[in-house]
């Protein structure tokens, strides 16, 4: 029988690839209870996450490109984030990289999305704010030190995980829609495995932060949103696969 990778790089040709890495699964409190959550982080609540895979940095524009052919980012370079992808963008990008590798690659959940950000199995007692770290100047660009421009991935530290800017420079779109009240539901339901998200909705999830937010923007539990078409130059999006797709 084989065992499963920790981690692994999917190349997709013309000496373009990507690396995963291996999230085991497990339990954390879901949601905000810092001095700076809002209702729509409330309330905290149990969560149980099987294992998954997720892109060790957001999709770059060189991926992108290997993958679509073109590239959409208005700031230009090969490693930094591609930006100016809408949800509908990224399952389009999604769909031609799965026909490429024959995988099931997709966009993480909201709650896969969090649970990684804040480290995972590997998190530090009491977690931190942001992903890696108290201080978002050692694992984030965003709106005070960008420059107005994003930055190439991978150059500030990781979090627990060696996941590099879940916390600034664009933010990630998830596959959940988007309810103001979701988590109260999922907090009456006692531990909820593996939560998707409400069945239907106008707006999609979208985390992280990006290089023009404010820091409380940027903390693992704050939850913004985005019309599916919406395309900005802060909106990019990170890989991820569920690990019965790797043997």
């Amino acid at each position: 029988m084989s065992s499963t990778p920790q981690c692994f790089s999917e190349s997709i040709g013309n000496n373009v690839a990507f690396d995963m890495l291996l999230v085991e699964g497990g339990n954390f409190d879901m949601g905000g209870a810092d001095d700076e959550a809002i209702g729509r982080e409330k309330p905290v609540h149990p969560v149980k996450v099987g294992s998954f895979y997720l892109g060790k940095y957001p999709v770059t524009q060189e991926v992108w490109q290997a993958v679509i052919g073109s590239n959409p980012s208005q700031f230009n370079g090969s490693q930094r984030p591609v930006e100016q992808v809408s949800w509908h963008d990224a399952q389009e990008f999604i769909a031609k990289l799965n026909a490429m590798t024959k995988k099931r690659y997709r966009l993480p959940t909201e709650a896969e999305w969090e649970y990684a950000a804040r480290g995972g199995a590997h998190k530090q007692q009491g977690g931190y704010r942001y992903a890696g770290s108290d201080k978002l100047k050692e694992v984030g660009w965003y709106g005070e030190n960008t420059d107005d421009e994003t930055k190439a991935v991978g150059l500030k530290y990781p979090n627990e995980l060696g996941l590099y800017d879940m916390s600034g420079n664009v933010w990630e779109w998830c596959n959940d829609w988007f309810d103001e009240k979701y988590y109260q539901a999922c907090d009456k339901k006692g531990r909820v495995q593996d939560p998707q998200g409400p069945a239907q909705g106008v707006r999609r999830v979208i985390r992280g932060g990006g290089w023009i937010a404010a820091p409380q923007l940027c903390r693992v539990a704050y939850r913004n949103n985005g019309e599916p078409a919406a395309r900005g130059i802060n909106l990019g999006f990170r890989l991820a696969l569920s690990r019965q797709s790797v043997v």
